[in-house]
């Protein structure tokens, strides 16, 4: 992909006969409940697709629910969104099920991605620590946002950086995915890490 094509500073509302000079597809991974359809619900342009239902008694001693106990839903496929930049680059979101049951679908999914943003609850470090081995393994470029949940201790990026024991060079940054332009931004830094390493 030719970087000159991507314009990070402004964004299409991108209409049906739009046609995008670069589709790409990004994934969305990460815990269970770190935020994975909140961020692409926040970004989409269109009404993203949710396969969440509702966690039942047959959960109870398969999910772990630490640290989301209030947590009602799950997503039991994967989530859906797009984001078009004016610069002619289309994104496609996939969201990844953070449950360990549902992990078989994630190399499905991973088919044909340029990059992956990695959610992470503070609160619940080791959840991640399945998504950075996937992508990691696969040489899938990605990018580690922390989510900022109301009440959590606050981090410095370098104390996260430490803790998950992620290479220099993966960028890692705070974000509150319940915003739009956050979200957005996020995205923007997967897509110029992925540009970074295509060209390495």
């Amino acid at each position: 992909m030719n970087s000159a094509a991507f314009d990070p500073t402004a964004t299409a509302h991108g209409r049906d006969d739009d046609v995008p000079l670069h589709t790409l597809k990004v994934l969305v991974a990460g815990g269970f409940g770190v935020g994975k359809t909140t961020l692409v619900s926040a970004v989409s342009e269109v009404r993203p697709l949710r396969t969440e239902e509702m966690l039942t008694d047959a959960s109870v001693g398969v999910d772990d629910l630490g640290g989301v106990e209030g947590k009602t839903t799950t997503t039991v496929a994967m989530d859906f969104g797009r984001l078009t930049f004016s610069g002619g680059v289309r994104l496609y979101l996939f969201g990844t099920p953070g449950q360990e049951r549902f992990w078989f679908m994630w190399d499905q999914i991973a088919y044909g991605a340029v990059g992956a943003i990695v959610l992470v609850d503070t609160r619940r470090l080791s959840t991640s620590f399945a998504a950075i081995d996937f992508f990691e393994q696969r040489g899938l470029p990605f990018v580690i946002a922390a989510n900022r949940f109301e009440g959590a201790r606050r981090y410095t990026v370098e104390e996260i950086r430490d803790a998950l024991d992620v290479d220099p060079e993966i960028p890692v940054m705070m974000c509150d995915v319940r915003s739009r332009e956050v979200a957005r931004g996020v995205l923007v830094a997967l897509v110029e890490h992925a540009l970074q390493a295509d060209r390495g």
